[in-house]
């Protein structure tokens, strides 16, 4: 499905009744030359915010008090509709501030044994929370469920959208006297904590069939989205309860430049249309007179590209109901680049020889214990490897390698489904205890016999070959060290212990004591089925950022792939590089993208100045004969050859992003 329009702006609207004049400057001439400015076809308007407030009359909420009366969506409506916008709704679902302080009991409850707040009443006769200053989560298995339900109806009947937009909604875990009574109707233990996680994932589910069959009940066709900042990998269930996807992903707001990378990689897998959402903030959402730099928004919007993904920005517009025109001066420089290469990004196959099984499938609904999917996400875009991230219901087929990070155990129909993998030629690539089964044992010929966690911390590995260029050495390795023993397989290089684990009776140094001079155990091994690495080094490479770490794993896939990999290029490792198909057009879409963020202040990734790069080399195999390589937007044909079946060309410069059309 590519339903989607191309280019969306977000537009908050989380208005408190503090603030009176509310839509009192919005002219429509106005709120339409800045959406045509910016290259909009598509933006999210407001029907309820986080506050709780309609703006538009209501009967089954309440209008802000600050319109007096002014059908603000309404105005805004018919303004995108005569110059062809689409106006999706946006519907506040996981935060009413206005309802949660009338209804404190039915606050999500995150603490064991924590009591309801206080409240007070403000100047204007509204009550708040004394004890913190944001909004409050509220728990769906309470009777706002059926208000929500309600207001859902009522915006769609009154104003048949293209789609809604539900906020702040995902499971969570929670102890309030409504999920007690829920625990209880399972006939577990109410009184032990453990047992609220049983209905966390069921609460969610309740709420998404409440929302979906009352606005499919009214509009059939609506699109519909329920966000929750993040889209799981393995929760298949939580991501068909959409009918598209938007993957939240603002880098300074705290997801980084390499979390929408390993989002759309995972989500291309599941056959929905979706769009990458940023925002045009220095910081994050709720920021007035907050600005990136255009480069940096020409950026992200190229990396949605590369992705296949359609773009979003978010904004939020100032109270009084206009737009601000500097800020659609930004948007439209990125999305006028967008709209030059549409056609090149859609509707596309993704290339990729190695897919990584991602821990967050086997983690309960807060998603902790998944640096070692962040980790090897960041080695594979660095090395610039064709990748997918995967769940256990992906075609593992397609894949040459699969990279099962640090500690996944693999058992049961999982087991049973690799082994096929493998016996059918496939290879993979464990380390840590991934790979090994409810015996603590290997179920892949990968030249070692597992034996389990040593107690030696840090250890050393030490390469038997030259390591990042380097004479030989050992490395420190920080994170947990698993012993196995040879069996047959290739030793890339093996395992020094300390000579003891720091402690107050014994320690040296600042940090820890130095390496035994002797090998104790193979490190890094290469068996019949693949790779073996005896540390937890994903995780640690998230963490740290040990040039050696990624050298480690490189220097084991390039070993793992051999002639077979499929992509060379000298770009540096900054650089990004995506590799689509488009069957219809009979064509393949190189993007290579390039910008280096840096930490401002505390710890924001900023982009600001676009570096360009020279003679940027590619050596691509494909079976498809390739009849000519130009490059996009520009239209110039590039000299290129082709040999063996690898086509090779080279860009001589660009900026940002260069898409290549290679046609066949």
């Amino acid at each position: 499905m590519n339903f989607l329009p191309q280019r969306q702006v977000h537009l908050d609207f989380h208005t408190s009744e503090a603030v009176d004049g509310i839509g009192s400057r919005f002219d429509k001439k106005q709120f339409q030359s800045c959406l045509k400015k910016g290259h909009v076809n598509s933006i999210t308007l407001f029907a309820k915010c986080h506050h709780g407030w309609a703006y538009f009359p209501s009967e089954e909420n309440e209008i802000h008090p600050g319109l007096h009366g002014f059908d603000l969506l309404s105005a805004q409506i018919e303004a995108c509709r005569e110059i062809g916008v689409q106006t999706p709704l946006y519907i506040s679902a996981g935060f009413d501030q206005k309802y949660i302080v009338e209804h404190p009991e039915a606050l999500v409850t995150w603490h064991w044994g924590e009591t309801l707040p206080e409240t007070a009443v403000n100047e204007k006769g509204h009550k708040y929370f004394t004890d913190k200053d944001g909004f409050r989560l509220i728990c769906f298995n309470s009777p706002y469920l059926d208000v929500l339900k309600k207001q859902v109806e009522e915006v769609v009947r009154k104003f048949m959208p293209v789609g809604i937009f539900l906020d702040i909604v995902a499971p969570r875990l929670c102890y309030c006297k409504y999920c007690k009574a829920e625990v209880e109707k399972l006939g577990l233990d109410s009184s032990d904590p453990e047992n609220y996680w049983a209905i966390s994932e069921s609460t969610y589910k309740k709420y998404y069939e409440t929302v979906n069959n009352a606005a499919r009940a009214i509009k059939p066709d609506i699109r519909i989205f329920h966000n929750g900042g993040h889209i799981a990998c393995g929760k298949r269930s939580q991501a068909f309860a959409n009918t598209h996807l938007e993957l939240e992903s603002l880098p300074t707001g705290g997801w980084g430049y390499d979390h929408f990378p390993k989002s759309a990689k995972y989500v291309k897998n599941l056959g929905m249309d979706y769009l990458g959402m940023t925002g045009k903030f220095h910081g994050t959402w709720g920021e007035f007179g907050g600005f990136k730099h255009p480069n940096a928004l020409k950026y992200e919007i190229a990396l949605s590209l590369a992705n296949g993904a359609k773009c979003s920005v978010g904004d939020q517009m100032h109270p009084y109901g206009f737009l601000d025109d500097a800020t659609y001066e930004l948007i439209g420089e990125a999305f006028a680049e967008a709209e030059k290469v549409e056609e090149y990004c859609y509707d596309i196959d993704v290339v990729a020889q190695i897919g990584i099984l991602e821990k967050e499938e086997f983690v309960r609904c807060d998603h902790s214990g998944t640096l070692s999917d962040v980790g090897a996400n960041r080695i594979m875009l660095e090395g610039k490897y064709l990748f997918e991230n995967l769940d256990t219901g992906c075609d593992f087929s397609k894949y040459k390698l699969i990279i099962l990070p640090d500690s996944i155990k693999v058992t049961g129909e999982l087991k049973a489904r690799l082994q096929e993998y493998v016996k059918n030629g496939g290879k993979v690539l464990c380390s840590g205890e991934s790979g090994t089964d409810e015996n603590g044992e290997l179920v892949f010929d990968l030249g070692v016999r597992f034996v389990g966690k040593s107690s030696v911390k840090p250890s050393y590995y030490h390469p038997d070959y030259n390591a990042l260029g380097l004479s030989s050495s050992s490395y420190v390795m920080y994170n947990d060290k698993y012993d196995v023993e040879l069996c047959g397989g290739k030793v890339l290089g093996y395992v020094r212990d300390s000579l003891f684990n720091r402690a107050p009776e014994h320690f040296c140094s600042h940090r820890h004591t130095p390496y035994k001079m002797e090998d104790c155990a193979p490190g890094v091994v290469i068996g019949k089925d693949g790779g073996y690495i005896a540390w937890e080094i994903f995780a640690e490479y998230a963490e740290i950022g040990s040039i050696v770490l990624k050298d480690t794993v490189i220097h084991a896939i390039d070993e793992i792939l051999g002639e077979d990999k499929v992509l060379f290029t000298n770009l540096p490792s900054g650089a990004v590089v995506t590799f689509n198909e488009q069957k219809n057009d009979n064509r393949f879409v190189l993007h290579a993208l390039y910008a280096a963020p840096v930490v401002r202040g505390r710890n924001t990734q900023i982009i600001e100045d676009l570096v360009p790069l020279y003679n940027s080399e590619f050596e691509i195999a494909t079976e498809k004969k390739i009849k000519n390589v130009r490059l996009v937007p520009q239209n110039k044909n590039i000299d290129f050859t082709e040999k063996d079946g690898r086509v090779c060309f080279k860009i001589d410069e660009f900026t940002c992003s260069q898409l290549v059309v290679l046609e066949y």
